[in-house]
Order: structure tokens, then C-alpha cells, then sequence
């Protein structure tokens, strides 16, 4: 039978609707959530199986939709909405239905702002610690995904569940901040209290690329893939972190067969993996490395997405396999598509205005011979370009464009493929 009185979970926080085996369930699910492991929805089906009313296990079945790069996923948040709004729901509960109403109303900065009231009336709440953080990343909010982590940090300590998540989170948020030593230190104290957090082990692997250590990179992603590969969400994207350590020690037949077997394996059934798989391309790309038709099959999975309108790091993402492919049609399609979405009054207009245009358009040139143009058009991009969201890792493919360029320039009697970067 359901409780009718509040429940709290593992963090203190209030409960509406739970029962005790339902809530055991949705702490199984926020904690696989945390780490980045596979099993969250099976558990919530459970959660929500037991006790239909219960608020939480549907915010987080909708905050488990919202946090994907694919348009079609985040909108089928909205249906959970809509069936949460009906339930009984205490204060917190409802500021977080409405955080999930402002990401459905393409209003990111609202959904943070609602987070951090939310987290300052209950900075024990891991869900919405999370979900900020992730939209802090998206929206390249470097600053406040550092200092939103740090504020709640006081209220949290190693006999809380979830307390590993929260330093792997803030273990990330130091190193994009350039805080290398403190990030390290961070994401080996959040692997101390659980060695498979899959969160932590990725924030290592970006300490690794940002000081410069792809060997220790390589033995770090290694002795611990049995951590972050099995049964994570996060495994494809941690191998696109190993192959470039292979990558900047010139080992280009072990980037390709990491990519084979690795990252396009999955058929590129998510936009994540297909961002992951457009990057490896192109450096390897600037490299001069033959990839043979690898582009085609890449270029073929984004022409879906052309239109989606939703994220210009997808967009410049997409960009990159159609002028790799050489598919200048579709490369046309979506540079007039973002022409047209530079002029609508929405996020994606904005970040099209700002930097995703001129971006992609710098694409085009570049892989036509204009470096000049090319330069001209990355140099211009604002002090505000890492709003384009993404890791400073992964939003490196521009600056490494560019500087192929202006070696290009300085040594016009060089072909492009004789260039190597070592940056």
C-alpha cells in the first residue's frame, strides 16, 4: 500500500508519492545515473511500476531524456511532464518541474537559473546538482559549472551516497577552469570512494589531454577499462579520449582500428557517438592520414540531422563529415539552413549568430583551399566561441584548423597532407 506521509531519500531530501521499495528502486537508478552506467530506466520502470505517483522517479525519467544531444530524445521529456505536473508535489519537487518546462521551452538559461534556486534551498539534491551541471556543459558556462559544484560542496560529505559523483563533477569543472593539479586530485579522491565511477574516470582522461601526458593518458585509459567501458554510457566517448592519446603519438594504424572497432561499431545510433567519431575523422584529416570511406558512412548518419536546429556543436559536428566526405550538397544544405536560424529568436539562432555560422562556413573553406578565408573566419570568432559547448578537448578542432592553415600559408609549397600537427 502507499505511503501517504512524505519520505525522504538517501540525502534527506523529501519524497512525494514514494513507497520504500519504489524508492530503493529510484536510488538505484539515480545512482547509475550519477556514474554514468547503463540500468537507470530499468530501474525506474520498477520505481514507477510500484508507486505510480511517485514525483521524483518521473522528474528523473524526464531529466534522463533531456540530457541527450538528440532534439527527438529531449522532446519526449514532454509527455513525463505532462503527467508529473498532475501529481502532488512538495516545493522542491515543483522546482524542478519547472527547470524541465524552461529546457523544453528552449529556455536553458531559465533552467539554470531555476537550478540554482532549487540547489540553494536544498544543495543535497544530487538530481538537480547533476542535470545543472550537464546544462552548464552544453551552454559552455565554464565559470558556473566550477562555482555551482563548489557551493553545494560544504553540504555534502563521504558518508552521503553520491558524494563520488559530486566530486567527479567538480573534478571536471576544475579542469576545463584550467585548475589541472586540483582536478586530478579531485577525480582520484571521487575514484577512492568508488572506483567505477565512469564520470571520474573520464574527468582523468581529460587531465591527461589538457597537460599534455598521452602516454600516461594511454596507460591510465587502459589498466581501467574494465571501469569505464563495461556497461557505461560513457564508453565510446572514453575510447575517442584513448585513440587520441594514440593519436598525438603518431600511432595512426591503432587510431583507425579504435575507430573501426570502437567508436563507429555502434552504428552511430547516438549523436554523441557521432560528434566523437566526426572529430577523430577530421584530425586525422589534418594529419593527412587516408581514412579510405569512412567519411561516407559518417556523412550519411548526420544528413538526418541537418535541420534539426537544436545545437551548434552538432552542427559544426556535421559539417565536418559532409566537407570530409566531400558531400557538398548536404554541406550547402546545412550552411543555408544555419543562414536562415541566425535570425530566429531562439538558442539555436543565437549560438547560429554568434559563432555556428562562421564556424561552419570556415569548414567549408578550408577543405576548399580559401585558408585564408578559413583563418579570417576562425580568428573572428568571439572570446565567447566555448559557449559552443563541449569540452575544451573536443571544441580543439577549430583551433587545430586554423593553425593547419596558417602552416599551410607559411609553406605554400608543401601539399596539406605533408603537414603534421603536433599540437
Amino acid at each position: 500500500m502507499q505511503h501517504t506521509e512524505p519520505m525522504l531519500d538517501a540525502r534527506g531530501c523529501s519524497v512525494s508519492g514514494a513507497t520504500r521499495g519504489a524508492l530503493d528502486a529510484y536510488e538505484a537508478a539515480l545512482a547509475a545515473f550519477q556514474s554514468w552506467r547503463n540500468g537507470a530506466q530499468p530501474r525506474l520502470a520498477t520505481a514507477l511500476q510500484e508507486a505510480p505517483d511517485f514525483v521524483m522517479a518521473h522528474v528523473l525519467q524526464a531529466h534522463l531524456a533531456l540530457s541527450s544531444r538528440d532534439p527527438e530524445r529531449v522532446r519526449s521529456a514532454r509527455p513525463v511532464l505532462e503527467r508529473a505536473a498532475r501529481l502532488p508535489a512538495n516545493e522542491r519537487e515543483r522546482m524542478h518541474l519547472a527547470a524541465i518546462s524552461a529546457v523544453l521551452a528552449d529556455d536553458y538559461e531559465l533552467a539554470k537559473a531555476r537550478f540554482g534556486d532549487l540547489l540553494r534551498v536544498a544543495p543535497r539534491d544530487a538530481l538537480a546538482l547533476q542535470v545543472a551541471h550537464s546544462l552548464d556543459y552544453i551552454t559552455g558556462d565554464l565559470e558556473r559549472m566550477s562555482d555551482r559544484v563548489a557551493a553545494v560542496l560544504p553540504a555534502w560529505s563521504a558518508d552521503l551516497p553520491g558524494y563520488h559523483a559530486v566530486l567527479a563533477m567538480y573534478a571536471f569543472s576544475l579542469v576545463e577552469c584550467g585548475e589541472y593539479a586540483l582536478g586530478e586530485q579531485t577525480a582520484l579522491d571521487a575514484l577512492a570512494l568508488n572506483p567505477s565511477d565512469a564520470r571520474a574516470h573520464h574527468a582523468m582522461a581529460h587531465v591527461f589531454e589538457m597537460t599534455g601526458r598521452p602516454e600516461a593518458g594511454r596507460r591510465w585509459m587502459e589498466a581501467h577499462v574494465d571501469r569505464w567501458d563495461v556497461n557505461t554510457v560513457v564508453a565510446t566517448h572514453c575510447w575517442w579520449h584513448l585513440a587520441l592519446f594514440y593519436l598525438e603519438q603518431g600511432r595512426h594504424d591503432r587510431v583507425l582500428e579504435l575507430y573501426d572497432q570502437r567508436i563507429q561499431a555502434g552504428g552511430f545510433s547516438q549523436v554523441a557517438d557521432m560528434i566523437d567519431a566526426s572529430s577523430l575523422l577530421w584530425r586525422l584529416h589534418l594529419r593527412g592520414i587516408d581514412v579510405g570511406s569512412r567519411w561516407l558512412a559518417l556523412a550519411a548518419a548526420w544528413e538526418p540531422h541537418i535541420h534539426d536546429g537544436f545545437c551548434s556543436f552538432n552542427d559544426l559536428h556535421a559539417m565536418l563529415s559532409f566537407v570530409g566526405a566531400g558531400d557538398w550538397d548536404n554541406a550547402r544544405r546545412l550552411e543555408t539552413f544555419l543562414d536562415q536560424c541566425q535570425s530566429l529568436p531562439t538558442r539555436h539562432g543565437a549560438t547560429t549568430r554568434l559563432l555556428g555560422l562562421s564556424a561552419c562556413r570556415a569548414l567549408i573553406a578550408f577543405e576548399k583551399g580559401k585558408h585564408t578565408l578559413a583563418i579570417t573566419l576562425l580568428a573572428s570568432l568571439p572570446e565567447s566561441a566555448h559557449r559552443l559547448g563541449g569540452s575544451h578537448a573536443q571544441r580543439d578542432v577549430l583551433h587545430l584548423t586554423m593553425l593547419h592553415a596558417i602552416q599551410i600559408i607559411r609553406r605554400p609549397s608543401r601539399s596539406a597532407s605533408t603537414v603534421l600537427l603536433t599540437a
